[in-house]
């Protein structure tokens, strides 16, 4: 069956694919764990955000207090609590980009130091011998996980900051028409909810890159990654104590 994923890549037999991709220092084993890695990143974000699950994730339910908040500014004269917690969804944003920037710049540090590397790594219980080739392969694949991690959070940043824009667009109660100050609360919440969307993908790209970092071990430790943090992303979307705490009911009664 292993063999099926390497069959007629580019219309020749498995025979010869196996030797191309023997090498470059992959087995398939290495091609099949990166594609269920793949897959898993791809089904985990069309659960969240495309599919009809999506509106029961812990994000699509905090989109809708987001837009709750913005309904609430309406009623207020005084918006420093508004444009204080803008600050701090900014401010988190900028810390994760930070540390996206130093991601790669180690990422990029470990192909310095290939050789020493490589040889650790084959030295620990389930690691497999590599070649320098497939060594710098899989560095660069992280280190692209990390520059797309960056884009997120440094596009989320700006978006944060068109969304204090628009917060202090907002006409004050009284000010112009009622529908003026609900189409300004509207677009507030919604440039907010995007700036969201995105620094969940980076921070998506955090938590993929952690299942990543097994390939280096091995294909099957890949695998073993992937599927354990593709669970506590989905526990935490769709079956998290964070999750049933926004659909509790009214206080509960003093004792």
């Amino acid at each position: 069956m292993m063999g099926l994923l390497v069959r007629d890549v580019a219309g020749l037999p498995a025979e010869v694919n196996r030797s191309v991709l023997g090498t470059l220092g992959f087995s398939v084993a290495d091609v099949a764990a990166f594609a269920f890695f793949t897959a898993a990143w791809l089904l985990y974000h069309y659960a969240v955000e495309r599919s009809a699950a999506g509106p029961g994730s812990l994000n699509r339910v905090m989109n809708l207090q987001r837009y709750a908040w913005m309904r609430a500014l309406l009623t207020r004269d005084n918006r420093i609590v508004d444009s204080n917690i803008n600050a701090s969804l900014q401010n988190g944003t900028a810390f994760f980009a930070s540390t996206a920037l130093l991601a790669i710049g180690g990422s990029v540090t470990l192909l310095r130091s290939a050789d020493e590397v490589v040889t650790l790594f084959a030295q620990l219980p389930f690691g497999l011998a590599t070649t320098r080739l497939a060594w710098d392969a899989k560095v660069l694949g992280l280190t692209v996980i990390f520059v797309y991690a960056f884009f997120k959070f440094a596009w989320s940043y700006r978006l944060f900051n068109y969304a204090a824009i628009l917060i202090g667009a907002v006409p004050e109660r009284g000010v112009g028409p009622p529908e003026e100050a609900e189409a300004a609360a509207w677009r507030a919440a919604s440039m907010n909810t995007v700036a969201g969307r995105h620094f969940n993908r980076g921070q998506r790209a955090f938590f993929f890159a952690l299942a990543y970092l097994g390939w280096f071990i091995s294909a099957y430790v890949l695998i073993a990654t992937t599927a354990f943090v593709l669970y506590v992303m989905w526990h935490r979307q769709f079956a998290s104590d964070a999750l049933a705490s926004l659909s509790r009911g009214p206080w509960p009664e003093s004792r």
